[in-house]
């Protein structure tokens, strides 16, 4: 069976949720969609206090080519235009809006028909997922509309669904895949189009046997595209060890994946990319894993952008006594967040609940110079070296190891039988050499 050839880890899965349906969460009172819920320049917001809007109706335009639209989850009234605490705990600017019914843009098609063809050329298919806000669903919120548009250096020659989803705890894509591999087919024909290519691998890991089967008998009436099973390996799901696993091709330090000539979208986004072109449905939901071992009701939820998280754990039970942590998004890249009226965005795929036995970090020793975490490093990396650099506050050593290539994938830390928080330096680090870089390219075109 299939799987990258560097690194990587085997933590447990605990899939709580997988088989789990898809459930509909209700809507809040009032919802606070942050402007900034996408890698690039925050959406520049269009809307103001009083003005009346309804499921679909763009309250924020694209604050430049690496940004994405922000469209309303909800009908009702902007409250306001202030700021809220997002994942991180920064405070960022949000439009509020105080919900009153479910009245729906007339454009968006609402019926569970499956719309098959599409007349639109390729440049018409990514304008839509542009005017419509598609961003990768993956965890990374990349502008969809950017990665369709490589430099024009590079061309596609396949296109990579990622549906491996090696993050433990998380199901989300897995029920999605369960429950819409119609739509998700169709999304991926509408991107193939976009791109111009003829073949299409989706990956997905071993342990959804299911998903497998299904998307593979459902991928018999679609010319090109193929399932491909993968050995359950983290971090599977990153972009350059997807590639390495399916291709067997490495993306260079430095270079864009779609140097290796493919192109790599998350199975949601795929999903996403059929309401957009096919229903003119912007992305305004997305389906959520809710899990931890203290939950009563976990589960995979459907629930609007901004929704407060507080809303989601509701729905699951509650939160438990004996809650010691609660993390976006996986144990291994998630970020724990301390405010529980945070509210979702589009990157949101998880909340998860720890249990205060193993919300706790072991106290970490002396390095052993063991070198697990070289083995276990997917970009081929020191990483003790750098996190030493970083401590020293060495930044030449750290960029000439290379630090920039660091994926955060946590393996590093994972491994440590020291329990040294490895990965803590190496981002001090990453955010530093980077700082020195685009300062360096900036000065060197004075």
């Amino acid at each position: 069976m299939k799987t990258f050839r560097i690194g990587g880890v085997h933590p447990q899965g605990n899939k709580l949720t997988a088989g789990q349906p898809i459930t509909p969460v209700g809507l809040p009172k009032q919802a606070a969609i942050l402007l900034s819920q996408h890698i690039g320049a925050p959406a520049q917001c269009i809307v103001a206090k009083g003005d009346k809007v309804k499921v679909g109706t763009l309250i924020a335009k694209a604050g430049g080519f690496v940004s994405a639209n922000i469209h309303s989850p909800y009908s009702g009234t902007v409250a306001k235009i202030d700021v809220i605490a997002d994942g991180t705990g920064y405070k960022k600017p949000a439009i509020f809006i105080d919900v009153e019914g479910d009245e729906w843009e007339e454009s968006i098609d609402r019926s569970e028909t499956l719309v098959t063809t599409c007349d639109l050329d390729a440049a018409a298919i990514v304008n839509c997922i542009e005017e419509m806000g598609i961003v990768g669903l993956g965890g990374a919120t990349f502008p969809t509309k950017v990665k369709l548009c490589p430099p024009p250096t590079m061309k596609a020659e396949v296109l990579i669904i990622n549906a491996v989803e090696c993050e433990p705890y998380l199901t989300n894509d897995h029920a999605l895949m369960m429950a819409k591999a119609d739509e998700i087919m169709v999304g991926i024909e509408l991107l193939m189009k976009a791109v111009n290519v003829t073949r299409t691998f989706i990956g997905i890991e071993a342990n959804k046997p299911d998903a497998i089967a299904l998307l593979t008998e459902k991928a018999h009436a679609h010319k090109g595209v193929e399932v491909v099973a993968l050995a359950c390996r983290y971090p599977q799901g990153g972009e350059k060890q997807l590639i390495d696993a399916i291709l067997r091709r490495q993306v260079a330090s430095g270079a864009l994946p779609v140097s290796t000539g493919a192109i790599v979208q998350n199975v949601a986004t795929a999903y996403a990319v059929y309401e957009a072109v096919q229903k003119h449905k912007p992305l305004i939901e997305r389906v959520v894993t809710v899990t931890g071992k203290s939950l009563t009701h976990p589960g995979n939820l459907l629930s609007r952008i901004g929704t407060p998280i507080s809303m989601l754990l509701e729905a699951a039970g509650g939160i438990p006594e004996d809650t010691g942590k609660i993390v976006l998004g996986g144990p291994m890249m998630g970020k724990a967040t301390a405010n529980v009226e945070t509210p979702t965005g589009k990157g949101t795929s998880g909340i998860l609940v720890i249990n205060e036995s193993e919300a706790h970090r072991t106290a970490p020793s002396p390095c052993i110079r063991c070198a697990k975490c070289v083995s276990a490093c997917p970009m081929g990396l020191e990483p003790y070296l750098l996190a030493k650099s970083t401590m020293a506050g060495n930044m030449e050593i750290a960029e000439k190891g290379h630090i920039y290539d660091c994926i955060e994938c946590g393996c590093c830390t994972f491994s440590c039988p020291a329990h040294r928080p490895l990965l803590d330096y190496i981002r001090q680090g990453k955010g530093q050499v980077m700082g020195i870089i685009r300062a360096r390219n900036a000065a060197n075109k004075k």
